[in-house]
């Protein structure tokens, strides 16, 4: 990861070994790839493949941006499960810039999750849903997964997932448990209950939280009982659903 915040610093052409993924927060910068000139604003994504000979400057006066570098073998593996084939080489982003939007607000969530806590279930499918987004910008549509085979497996992971509420479960966990590959899980998991399964974790947290302060547990201790990160983490998310704070709700029972 890199964030760089009203700089003034310019770069000679250069390469990596990753492939790279940036966001432009403020200013105006030129971004060269290979034999491709663009220029680029707040709110554009770059791609940039490994080895690719590449350079961004700014424009004049000073920009803002954010990197991210992820690991080619990695995005192999993930493109095999994307386009379910034995790759023995990562399919190259074909596309260097990327304006519309979404592209933008995915980016920056998942920035944001990587630089605020180490959970690793949210982290890896926002990672997913980006990376995800990028290569089917230039991939025809997939086809829809047949979920009537994989329903019992599905119902056994959300089990699992409520029986262990204080535990973080990794994602390559959950998607073994249900005999699919990550990305599959994802789409299978959403498509069945409607919820990613992180965002199923925190409603099932949610739920037993109201269940644990009406017996007049401290915030503190209920928190951690469910494995949030600290308590702010969980009072940000009993928020989100309840509209009010835990130790608002809490006061309705005393």
């Amino acid at each position: 990861m890199r964030q760089a915040s009203a700089s003034s610093a310019c770069y000679h052409p250069h390469l990596h070994e990753e492939f790279s993924f940036g966001v432009i927060d403020a200013g105006e910068a030129e971004y060269l790839n290979r034999d491709s000139r663009y220029s680029i604003k707040k709110g554009d994504t770059v791609t940039i493949n490994p080895d690719e000979v590449h350079s961004c400057n700014p424009l004049q006066g000073k920009w803002s941006y954010r990197m991210l570098f992820i690991n080619s073998e990695w995005i192999r593996k993930l493109q095999c499960e994307i386009l379910n084939q034995n790759l023995s080489h990562y399919q190259p982003f074909s596309n260097h810039l990327e304006t519309d939007s979404v592209f933008f607000n995915s980016f920056d969530a998942l920035f944001k999750q990587l630089m605020k806590d180490g959970n690793l279930l949210q982290s890896e499918t926002l990672l997913i849903d980006f990376l995800e987004r990028c290569f089917q910008a230039q991939k025809p549509a997939q086809p829809e997964v047949n979920l009537s085979h994989d329903n019992q497996r599905l119902q056994q992971v959300k089990t699992l997932i409520t029986e262990q509420l204080n535990h973080q479960l990794p994602l390559h966990y959950l998607a073994q448990q249900a005999g699919l590959s990550r990305y599959h899980f994802l789409r299978c998991f959403k498509h069945q209950y409607g919820l990613s399964p992180h965002a199923f974790l925190l409603d099932k947290r949610i739920e037993k939280a109201k269940k644990i302060l009406q017996t007049g547990e401290t915030i503190l201790n209920t928190s951690l009982a469910l494995g949030f990160n600290d308590q702010s983490h969980f009072q940000r998310n009993f928020k989100k659903r309840l509209a009010v704070t835990p130790k608002k709700y809490q006061s309705f029972f005393s």
